[in-house]
């Protein structure tokens, strides 16, 4: 039997059908001095395919349990379908630039001890600062930053297929679906969005922003935990 490529599929008004093996795991927003790191959550079970819950509702998160059809969920996409070359607009640094097409998940990564992602670009003079800048930029879970040299070289971490369900203690809520390592994403019409390295999709149901997240998770004060039974 063919083995699957690592793919997503947006069903109409429903989940996120992910197929292709791609390991599933809980990640942990966690502050760390001045930024933050991850730790990893609880263990997820591994499927060959399996659907994730889009509208928020589900009892089986992040699982769908078919809760978008009694709940009459509308996940109608209105994201830009434009490359992100063409969305994004550039911040011309001292020793390096900055991509910013906007897509924020506010996991808040870009958020250094020494600065955040475009003070640093701004000022990137030094190696350190540099570095700094392009850590900020590379370790944005939505892509909406990238790190170029003045050539236009751009920095990507390297990241395998994966997929990771966000939890944000600070916030108090339950964030998106990280999914890393250039997995295909298709629209309920049939298109494909632009392959990315790194996006974060949502699954509170209330981004204004479908299927990415823009953070409406928080204000939605938005919660998987009380609906787990683990």
């Amino acid at each position: 039997m063919q083995k699957k490529e690592p793919h997503i599929r947006i069903i109409p008004n429903g989940p996120y059908l992910v197929s292709g093996n791609i390991p599933l795991s809980e990640k942990i927003i966690v502050p760390n001095g001045d930024g933050y790191i991850y730790q990893d959550g609880r263990k997820l079970p591994q499927r060959e395919t399996y659907a994730l819950c889009r509208c928020g509702k589900t009892s089986t998160p992040p699982f769908c349990d078919g809760a978008h059809i009694a709940c009459g969920f509308v996940g109608e996409e209105t994201a830009c379908k434009n490359d992100y070359d063409k969305r994004a607009t550039k911040l011309t640094g001292s020793g390096v630039d900055l991509l910013d097409d906007g897509r924020c998940a506010f996991a808040r990564f870009c958020h250094r001890e020494s600065g955040d992602a475009w003070e640093l670009a701004e000022n990137s003079d030094t190696e350190f600062l540099r570095s700094e800048a392009i850590l900020a930029a590379s370790e944005c879970p939505a892509g909406r930053l990238t790190a170029l040299e003045k050539d236009g070289t751009a920095y990507e971490p390297e990241y395998s297929p994966g997929i990771e369900i966000f939890q944000d203690p600070e916030e108090k809520v339950s964030a998106g679906i990280f999914v890393k390592g250039g997995i295909p994403i298709e629209s309920a019409d049939g298109s494909t969005y632009e392959v990315r390295n790194r996006v974060v999709l949502c699954r509170c149901g209330l981004s204004h922003n479908k299927p990415f997240c823009d953070a409406a998770h928080i204000a939605g004060d938005y919660h998987d935990l009380a609906k787990r039974k683990d």
